[in-house]
This record gives structure tokens, sequence and C-alpha cells, in this order.
């Protein structure tokens, strides 16, 4: 965390990705379609653990530190003892994560959380996140910052992503804007012919496959400019965007 807090003023264009243990239950009632989404995103984010997040580093115009720019992180992670989806902890295996080295060696996520706080990564206006559908990565980090439930409504949620994440670009929600693009990470990172380096479903390969697919989509469809006013704050899948500060 220390080179990344002397990295970020250089390199503040920040693309992340998380792994997690998947979805294990689901809301009941009479929800619309964005707020049964926020609802089976607070329910399960309040119940799981995070397993992995990774992060990688540019500038403004998609150029890495030489130095390291891809970051990967593994958190304690008991599979005797926590809840997960059988599903999507045998897709992790397959993606070589390996849950006895998280057991024994795992990052504890509440020392984590406090380093994250003065890393300069959040409550900061000069950072540029970027994500692809990121409901579930920005919840499970406002969990790992705040050690709180998420908000029962979806309004504390946004409000608490303004303030620790004040620009966030998603490139599910951007895609909506291009014609023919459609599918996840991978498919469009296919289709706009960006090279995946390293194991799919691993966070810090997966963080990397954002950052280059987020700078290929905004030179080719979006010529090279992203619309905050449109664009930042907005999450795929979730009904309420917010205004960046100053707008």
């Amino acid at each position: 965390m220390a080179l990344i807090r002397e990295l970020v003023e250089e390199y503040p264009f920040v693309a992340m990705d998380t792994e997690f243990p998947g979805v294990v239950a689901r809301p009941i009632g009479n929800l619309n379609k964005n707020e049964y989404n926020y609802q089976q995103l607070r329910v399960n984010v309040d119940m799981l653990k995070l397993i992995q997040l990774g992060l990688t580093l540019s500038d403004e115009e998609g150029n890495t530190p030489p130095s390291a720019s891809t970051f990967q992180f593994h958190f304690q992670f008991d599979l005797n003892n926590e809840m997960y989806a059988q599903d999507s902890i045998a897709l992790l295996k397959s993606a070589g994560i390996d849950f006895k080295r998280h057991l024994d060696y795992g990052i504890d996520v509440e020392e984590f959380g406090e380093q994250m706080i003065s890393s300069g990564l959040v409550l900061n206006p000069e950072i540029k996140w970027i994500a692809f559908h990121s409901g579930y990565d920005l919840g499970y980090l406002l969990k790992l910052l705040t050690c709180l439930p998420l908000p029962k409504k979806q309004t504390g949620f946004f409000e608490m992503v303004r303030i620790f994440f004040p620009c966030i670009y998603d490139i599910k929600y951007m895609m909506k804007s291009c014609r023919n693009l459609k599918g996840g990470l991978q498919e469009l990172a296919d289709d706009l012919e960006v090279a995946r380096i390293g194991p799919q479903h691993q966070a810090g390969s997966d963080s990397l496959l954002t950052l280059h697919t987020f700078f290929r989509l905004k030179k080719l469809f979006f010529e090279d400019h992203i619309d905050d006013d449109k664009y930042c704050g907005v999450l795929y899948g979730l009904g309420i965007s917010w205004n960046p500060p100053g707008r």
C-alpha cells in the first residue's frame, strides 16, 4: 500500500476488480428491478466476505507505472466457516485461487481498510475509478472501509459511494451508448481486441484488463472524451446516480 500511496498522484486512474463468494440470498417483496438489484447486493455483501481485490493504476492516457502497475490483495477466507455459493468457489478454484493460502496468510480486511483510508485512493476527487458492472465491487469496498453493513436504502448507498469514490466510471453502463457491444468484460475485451495478461477470474488480471478495455473503449467510441455529467457515478443495474462535486 505504501507504493500505491506514492504512485496515485501521478497515476490517478484506478481500475478495480473483486472476487467474492457469489450470491447466496435473494430479496423478497414487491420491488422494482433496480431496487431488487440493490437489495440483493446489500444482503449478500453484508453476509459474505471479500476474497480478492485487484487494482491497476495509470495516468490519463492509460500509461501504467514502470515500477509496478497491478496489485492483487488476498484476504483471509475460511471455506469451513464462511458462507459461499458452491459454483462461485469452484470457478475461483479453477482460476487458481488457493484457499488454503487465503486461510493461512490472507490479509485481515479491517487492517486493510485502515491502510486504504490513508492511501490517497479514497475520499479523493482526483482519483478516477474504473470498474465493470461495479455494484458488488463498491459494496465490498464500502464494507471494508467502514466496517458497517450497507445502507438499507439505495440512496444511502450512493451517498457513501459519492463520499469514498467521488468519480467512478462503470464500463458496463458506458456500453449502453455503444452500438453492437454486449456481454461481460472478457467478451467486450475480445471485441475491442484487448489482450488479457494473466488468468481470468483473478482480481489482478481482471483489473488490468478493465483498465486497458476502458481506454480502448474511450478511444474508439467516445472520441477520447468521457462526459462526466452523463457517465460519472452511474452504476449499471442500479437506479440512482449522483452528480460529482461542483456540477
